[in-house]
């Protein structure tokens, strides 16, 4: 496999699992959080969305936006289906703009989030995306443990 096939397959796979985890949420405890400081199980949801929204906006422009106008703001908290169906456009799209990069661009691109503390490759910074929606899955599965929720298994 090569490279930008490995990302696809990582990115597939941490959304299958985040997937599965999300719709195991009863709908009654998506509005649940731990602390009144702590996102919601429905927030952390639509933060994993919207953020990679923005990353794949970040990458195009090849470092932080100075505006962020985010079409995420404006929906309502519902479900994880209308989270996810509000989504998938943007996910496809993100998906595609990996699929037009070569080897050679994971190494040579680098993205500027000097304000964030670093500048990465764009190979350095797909996986980062992809952790970052990993450790969400795993406060969240925190999360249910907190709210006495059966845990569903995501190492299938």
């Amino acid at each position: 496999m090569k490279s930008i096939e490995l990302i696809l397959l990582n990115f597939n796979e941490v959304r299958r699992r985040s997937i599965k985890l999300w719709n195991s949420i009863p709908q009654e405890k998506l509005h649940w959080k731990p602390d009144d400081e702590a996102m919601t199980c429905i927030e952390m949801i639509r933060h994993v969305l919207e953020s990679e929204y923005y990353y794949h906006l970040a990458i195009q422009n090849r470092g932080s936006l100075e505006v962020f106008d985010s079409p995420f703001e404006q929906q309502p908290f519902t479900t994880v289906n209308a989270e996810l169906n509000f989504a998938e456009p943007y996910r496809n799209q993100f998906l595609e703009s990996i699929k037009s990069f070569s080897e050679i661009d994971l190494i040579n691109i680098k993205i500027d989030r000097s304000e964030s503390g670093y500048i990465r490759s764009l190979g350095d910074m797909l996986l980062r995306i992809a952790y970052h929606e990993s450790v969400h899955t795993g406060q969240l599965l925190d999360y249910l443990r907190k709210a006495n929720v059966p845990r569903i298994r995501v190492w299938d």
